[in-house]
């Protein structure tokens, strides 16, 4: 077994070794498309999951990444919504869910960086869908509008 999950990884975009053999690269979609810009985007992980039920025991995994889409309007087809992949109308719920799973396979002294965009949910109502407290964040990018956060689930010394 792995020691890390990234449980959202789309197109593996901000991983330096993209076929790391630490990492178990998990999403919902297995798909590819040719972008307005002519890339090419592909979504292959290495298990299609949904990060609302993750099929693997609690305590199983060193380190978890949570980049879950951030998008509640966009077009079907538009190229941010193939791009990021888009939140239904249960997004509460659904990351509500999301975070709780990932703290559960996550083992005790375990990491969980979480990284979230706030162009059209304010980071501030996400971070209340868990009662977990990151222990450092940080803002970047041109406007800001991208936070990372880390936190690291209770567990013995």
């Amino acid at each position: 077994m792995t020691r890390i999950i990234d449980v959202c990884c789309g197109s593996r975009m901000f991983h330096f070794d993209r076929e790391n053999k630490d990492v178990t690269y998990c999403d919902i979609r297995r798909e590819s498309h040719i972008l307005c810009d002519g890339r090419s985007l592909e979504i292959n992980p290495d298990i299609q999951m949904d990060f609302r039920n993750i099929p693997f025991e609690s305590n199983s995994f060193h380190a978890v990444i949570f980049d879950p889409p951030h998008l509640v309007h966009a077009g079907e087809k538009s190229w941010l919504a193939l791009k990021y992949g888009k939140l239904n109308q249960n997004w509460k719920d659904d990351l509500k869910q999301g975070f709780f799973e990932c703290f559960r396979i996550l083992k005790p002294n375990g990491v969980l960086i979480f990284k979230w965009n706030e162009t059209q949910i304010k980071v501030s109502e996400i971070l209340k869908l868990t009662d977990q407290k990151p222990f450092i964040g940080h803002p970047s990018g041109k406007r800001a509008n991208t936070h990372w956060f880390c936190f690291m689930k209770a567990g013995e010394l």
